[in-house]
């Protein structure tokens, strides 16, 4: 027997805890309308030596206490708990409202010189210890319930705190990438973005799908994985939906500013033929606004986010950035536009949804 079974017992009666200094001595009441009724449980099942003396100082503490918050009539019942009956048999020889339950073989012991009944509860113990079986096997289902079910609730939301917008972007940039190494020219001559192909032929769709093309392994690669490592936290901290809109109006608009720039170039004259020949692909403007959105994250997180600094990051930022600057055949324009919108959709979305300013840590 448990002493929680015994303390549930007391608890569904109405009786409450005080508990003492010493763990095997605590009392549990009820304010009657007259009187105090306690009961007083002491546990002699850790083998430990407690003497007559020590027994009755322990109940006249116990009185004094209530006494003390005014009760005028205490009614007191000990239960002493444990499998040893002479140690029970000793500390209640001289005290008639004493009883000894023997945990071993789940029974009510109540000598000679002892009060027959106490309030109803000599029926209520025998009636417990009889269906203690009962309690014990009824306690480990729940217990076996209650541990699965908490494991399927901590499966669940392992699962929905995974990264699983992040990772379908991966591996969607991944899987077109490879369908373009084996058909060739087909989807790049559908889907980069030109000039040209939104201003005289209205392809708007290549805003999007140019977001999905890259010209060889090392572009892919080199945007792939910045995406995979810092998409996983502005996901985590953002939450699903929130991340997919970061990235997809990081690369739209990062598309969009790419598309003023060769606008500019061309009113410069600097494109001999309407731009026709320049097109544009890849992931950077989506990758950069993650990377905007992280920056913003860990400024409002006291300048980290995970193991990033704010001022690492924008060290990342700024370097890659110049990179692009100093080489050829790179769209800074679209890495410009996409880490300022994916700083500023962040920064609106945390307007619109508070719940993105606490995710920290």
């Amino acid at each position: 027997m448990e002493l929680g079974q015994l303390e549930r017992l007391f608890y569904t009666a109405g009786y409450d805890k005080i508990a003492t200094n010493l763990p095997e001595y605590a009392f549990y009441f009820r304010n009657e309308s007259q009187a105090v009724t306690v009961l007083f449980v002491i546990d002699c099942r850790k083998g430990i030596y407690i003497s007559e003396d020590q027994y009755a100082h322990m109940k006249e503490k116990g009185r004094e206490f209530f006494s003390a918050r005014g009760a005028e009539n205490i009614h007191m019942l000990s239960l002493v708990l444990g499998a040893d009956g002479q140690t029970g048999r000793i500390l209640c020889a001289g005290d008639a409202f004493c009883w000894v339950i023997d945990t071993d073989n789940d029974r009510l012991v109540v000598y000679e010189n002892q009060v027959p009944d106490f309030y109803g509860w000599k029926a209520v113990l025998e009636d417990f210890l009889t269906q203690l079986p009962l309690y014990e096997d009824d306690a480990q289902a729940q217990s076996a319930d209650r541990a699965v079910s908490g494991q399927r609730r901590w499966d669940k939301e392992r699962l929905l705190r995974m990264p699983w917008v992040n990772i379908s972007l991966v591996a969607v940039n991944v899987v077109i990438f490879l369908i373009c190494t084996f058909t060739g020219e087909l989807l790049y001559n559908k889907g980069m973005l030109g000039l040209s192909e939104i201003t005289e032929h209205r392809a708007y769709y290549r805003m999007i799908t140019s977001m999905f093309l890259h010209a060889d392994v090392q572009h892919l690669f080199s945007n792939m994985i910045v995406l995979y490592y810092i998409g996983e936290i502005v996901e985590k901290k953002a939450g699903h939906i929130s991340y997919a809109v970061i990235y997809f109006c990081s690369g739209f608009m990062g598309n969009v500013f790419s598309l003023g720039y060769d606008l500019l170039l061309e009113d410069l004259n600097r494109y001999p033929q309407s731009g026709s020949g320049v097109y544009s692909l890849g992931a950077s403007g989506a990758v950069f606004g993650i990377e905007g959105a992280l920056f913003l994250l860990a400024l409002i997180n006291r300048g980290k986010a995970e193991y990033i600094t704010a001022g690492r990051l924008a060290f990342v930022i700024v370097f890659s950035l110049y990179c692009g600057l100093t080489s050829t055949n790179i769209n800074n324009a679209a890495h410009i536009g996409g880490v300022l919108t994916g700083f500023a959709v962040t920064a609106l979305l945390m307007l619109l949804k508070p719940r993105l300013k606490i995710k920290k840590g």
